[in-house]
């Protein structure tokens, strides 16, 4: 079902489609299991990997935007903390609660926090990870034993969503094709097809691997890009001005041995009056973000020097223990696909997270904004503006109760396999059929071969970086130990492609190319 010849064989043997999806991030994915799950025939194409841009590099949380609720942004923090309990339901396996604490230095921001929490809880619903709480000065210190002590007051306890970003990419990717759409990676749309009156009719699109290209026909083609968006809005129209103003932030991975507990730390206002976290995950620490307004987009952005100076020293601002970047395990940027503002204004912070949708004048439609916690929403918006607009007949959304592939009702974090669900049981199975698929890739590491062969088996890997970086998450935790382990999952992955050892020298060093980016 997962198989690329399969995929392409259904490209081959259909050129005409209700819906081509453009992009292959959380909005691109979440569109296409809409539009599949109502029965429209539904083809999405990217470029490279399933969330290879913004979409794996997000700071790991399920939000309602604590930090939008301080900007008064109510109807955006009420619509996400709607969408976290829906996300909760639909892929326990990979999203879960997480507490947070607020450390106080005054009694002042115990009380105002302690108020804005209760709003937060307020706003939650029936759908609350749990109830917002003020704790004393010994308990926060109990909790956090890295925390600096010096002025503490005490702090507040609020409950928000933890997940694995790409992971979650990964199986939504998958729930699209069990609901009879055609998904594709490493598929690159290289022009948009128009009829006689100038309306878009369908795309022209490369097959990376074997160089094929196909005309698609479709009834709606919808850009989901992300930061890529105006690079499509200029292929409809060369002349239209910038709709995105690409904005990095960074994160740094640390040893959990900084936060051992299982509490994440919510720093409410940084020097730049942003917000900062430092969260458990994997049995690391993501410590993030940064808010810097970059010119241009890339595929892989890099953390500028400044960046992770500032994000060591606000952590050590608040941590007893000291961390210097050569205790950072790995560096990730992102960029966020802001509105370009209109008067050149630099705060990037101060524009809203909620998404558009724009119809050009050639029928393109086009997603923008939103962020992980939203995709649902955001896609169910898309698909019922295109039926607005006449280009399909009328369905039924059913992505609310819609689970994902994976989801089993449990989120058991003992064991690093938790993160597949209902397919961990496969894994184990492979091992038990080849018991050295049981070995790990890397003695720091808890990963296992088997991981890799299910990744490329199953979950649509076709690169060394596709599974490092996304599938199995080791170039995110410990950049130095996926450089090492390259060549040997390289092996695994041409084995299992059939390619041979010219294929492979290029994989180790077109991924070590890429790595390099993650390095302290």
């Amino acid at each position: 079902m997962f198989s690329r010849e399969t995929l392409v064989n259904q490209l081959k043997e259909n050129t005409d489609w209700d819906v081509i999806v453009i992009g292959g991030g959380a909005t691109g994915l979440g569109v296409a299991l809409d539009s599949a799950s109502r029965g429209f025939k539904t083809l999405l194409l990217e470029q490279v990997d399933f969330a290879k841009g913004t979409s794996s590099r997000s700071t790991k949380l399920v939000h309602g935007g604590v930090r939008y609720l301080a900007q008064g942004n109510i109807d955006l923090v009420k619509e996400a903390l709607y969408e976290r309990g829906l996300m909760l339901k639909n892929a326990p396996h990979l999203v879960g609660d997480q507490s947070f604490i607020i450390p106080n230095y005054s009694w002042w921001d115990s009380f105002f926090y302690t108020i804005g929490l209760k709003v937060y809880d307020f706003l939650s619903g029936k759908l609350s990870f749990g109830k917002s709480s003020r704790i004393s000065k010994d308990e926060t210190e109990a909790r956090l034993i890295t925390l600096k002590q010096k002025q503490l007051k005490g702090g507040v306890v609020y409950h928000d969503g933890q997940f694995d970003d790409s992971r979650l990419a990964i199986n939504l990717a998958q729930t699209c094709i069990e609901h009879g759409a055609t998904v594709l990676n490493h598929f690159k749309v290289t022009n948009l097809l128009k009829n006689d009156a100038g309306k878009i009719c369908g795309v022209q699109a490369l097959d990376s691997e074997t160089k094929t290209t196909y005309t698609l026909n479709s009834r709606a083609v919808i850009n989901a890009t992300g930061v890529f968006t105006d690079d499509v809005l200029k292929m409809d129209n060369a002349q239209t001005k910038n709709k995105i103003r690409p904005s990095q932030g960074v994160h740094v991975v640390l040893d959990k041995s900084y936060l051992p507990g299982n509490d994440a730390i919510m720093i409410p206002k940084t020097k730049d009056g942003r917000v900062l976290f430092l969260v458990p995950w994997h049995n690391r620490v993501v410590v993030g973000t940064t808010d810097t307004l970059m010119e241009n987009h890339s595929l892989e952005p890099k953390a500028l020097n400044e960046e992770v100076e500032f994000i060591l020293e606000t952590a050590n601002a608040y941590l007893t223990k000291p961390v210097g970047k050569q205790d950072v395990l790995s560096i990730f940027a992102g960029l966020r696909p802001l509105a370009a503002p209109k008067d050149n204004s630099e705060k990037t912070k101060e524009i809203s997270r909620s998404h558009k949708i724009i119809k050009s004048k050639s029928g393109l439609i086009t997603i923008t904004g939103g962020k992980w916690t939203t995709y649902r929403r955001m896609a169910q918006d898309t698909i019922n503006k295109v039926i607005k607009l006449g280009k399909l007949p009328n369905a039924k959304c059913i992505t609310k109760t819609l689970l994902i592939h994976g989801a089993d009702g449990a989120l058991d974090k003992s064991e690093h396999l938790y993160v597949y669900g209902s397919d961990k049981k496969h894994i184990i199975a492979l091992i038990k059929k080849s018991p050295e698929l049981g070995e790990k890739l890397h003695e720091r590491l808890e990963f296992t071969k088997a991981q890799v062969v299910w990744a490329i088996r199953n979950e649509m890997a076709r690169t060394l970086d596709d599974v490092l970086a996304r599938r199995v998450r080791i170039l995110f935790l410990d950049a130095k130990a996926a450089i090492e382990v390259a060549p040997l999952v390289a092996s695994i992955l041409a084995t299992e492609l059939g390619k041979n050892e010219t294929w492979e020298k290029e994989q180790i060093a077109s991924f070590i190319n890429i790595a390099r980016y993650y390095m302290p």
